[in-house]
């Protein structure tokens, strides 16, 4: 028979109301600090943490206070305590109510004494490390011992929000009937084309990762799937170290067929994206102060129905802010735009905007033309405080212009022959978007590095760990 396990109590749980029980519980000693007959620990549990107390008494002798001061920091322990209500708040703890004084001790798994980082150092804000002596971790310290910095409250608070984003987006989506699909990662053509592409040996000859989905999110539509969105991986081989670039990240992918216009598309992105945003202001309050702590920023602010120009507009109003650009510049961050963007879009108080109608010349292969205007496209940008977060557009359904797209575009027709004739057999207008997953959590929270929200970041210099 099963032996009667002991029940563990959560950090969590410890109330008031728990006030003089006798409980077991399970966690890491996050700090401890020792006074003559007694010692000082903060027990700590995923983001919550509470004080505990041995001291010399009936239940502890002077070798176990001993013992217990030195049992090293983020070792993990079973204690059995009687909690108690505390006079005054505990402030630099989560269970500000109470605190533990520990009957027995059990070491169940030790850590190593010397610690790669100390977690208190790693989740300092910026300017305060400096003012008072004290350190701070720098990123690539934190990065190499990942597994360590992925405990401090900032990080735990992060990446329950970065769940909560693709929970709230297959939430939304199958409530609107979209299907969830899975897609090829190694493919036999690059899905946009262009020189930022992996290559990987596949047998004798030679494959390519996946820059996106879209492709087999276009031929879903084409199979009467109608509307569709994929949580994957996606692989971008561009020799870009910046804040906001990854070689491999998630990709929240959306295709659906419209009936009348493409912006039928763009009003149910929008949408989604503003569920993921009400979502996360609803739910995640305490991990967005928690990371506000260390990383002070702005509520992020959005408009419904969700603010939208036209390139065109955007455009007048960077030349009239004096920068100069032509009619079919792209939007890059290398452009002075991109600061400007922010600031002259500010007069809408939002974070979160569409630009649509981009040059023709600066999209993929296969978007839609503008009918009425053949240097302008059926695409358009999404932007989260200033910084592009989707790109979209309506996408070409007929083989015949998509064929002569293709080969303006330079593209090996034999390659995409898949691609091309699965529009062959009658197809729905359809159009969509990409969304990179670090980035939204990045900008939500204001943050300024994508390696932050990536959990083990991929960038031209980082394959490890």
């Amino acid at each position: 028979p099963s032996p009667a396990y002991r029940a563990l109590v959560r950090v969590q749980d410890l109330t008031p109301e728990k006030a003089d029980q006798l409980i077991w519980l399970r966690a890491r000693i996050h700090t401890s600090r020792a006074k003559g007959k007694q010692c000082f620990l903060v027990l700590r549990q995923q983001q919550f943490n509470v004080q505990a107390l041995v001291a010399v008494g009936d239940c502890a002798s002077k070798q176990m206070v001993k013992f217990a001061a030195n049992i090293t920091k983020e070792s993990i322990v079973d204690v059995e305590a009687l909690v108690r209500k505390v006079e005054q708040k505990i402030e630099s703890c989560s269970q500000q109510d109470v605190e533990l004084h520990i009957e027995r001790i059990f070491v169940i798994s030790q850590a190593e004494p010397r610690l790669p980082l100390q977690l208190d150092d790693a989740v300092r804000p910026d300017g305060e490390g400096e003012e008072e002596g004290r350190a701070t971790v720098n990123q690539d310290t934190k990065l190499d011992n990942r597994v360590i910095d992925l405990r401090t409250t900032t990080s735990q608070a992060i990446f329950r929000l970065q769940s909560g984003v693709c929970q709230l987006f297959r939430d939304t989506l199958t409530k609107k009937g979209f299907v969830e699909i899975q897609t090829p990662k190694i493919i036999s053509a690059a899905s946009e084309g262009g020189a930022n592409v992996f290559t990987v040996s596949y047998f004798k000859t030679s494959a390519y990762l996946a820059q996106s989905p879209q492709l087999y999110k276009q031929m879903c539509i084409c199979a009467d799937f109608d509307k569709v969105f994929c949580v994957g991986p996606v692989f971008r081989a561009e020799d870009s170290n910046t804040h906001r670039h990854l070689t491999e990240f998630v990709g929240l992918d959306i295709e659906l067929a419209f009936n009348y216009h493409y912006h039928e598309v763009i009003d149910s992105i929008t949408d989604t994206m503003v569920q993921i945003f009400k979502g996360l202001r609803d739910n995640f309050q305490t991990e967005i102060q928690t990371v506000n702590k260390q990383f002070p920023s702005e509520p992020f602010k959005f408009l419904e129905p969700t603010l939208r120009l036209e390139y065109t507009e955007a455009v007048a109003m960077l030349r009239e802010a004096g920068v100069e650009m032509g009619d079919e510049d792209d939007l890059s961050p290398q452009n002075v735009t991109y600061n400007c963007i922010c600031t002259h879009f500010s007069q809408y108080d939002t974070d979160f905007y569409v630009l649509d109608k981009y040059p023709l010349a600066v999209r993929p292969f296969y978007t839609m033309p503008d009918p009425n205007n053949p240097k302008y496209s059926n695409s358009y940008d999404m932007f989260m405080r200033g910084e592009e977060i989707l790109s979209g557009a309506q996408r070409i359904h007929n083989a015949q212009l998509l064929t002569e797209r293709a080969i303006h575009h330079q593209i090996d027709l034999e390659k995409i022959k898949a691609y091309i004739d699965s529009f062959r057999y009658g197809a729905p207008p359809h159009g969509g978007g990409g969304i990179g997953l670090e980035r939204v959590c990045m900008l939500y929270l204001g943050l300024h590095n994508v390696r932050q929200t990536s959990m083990f970041p991929r960038d031209p210099k980082r394959l490890t760990p």
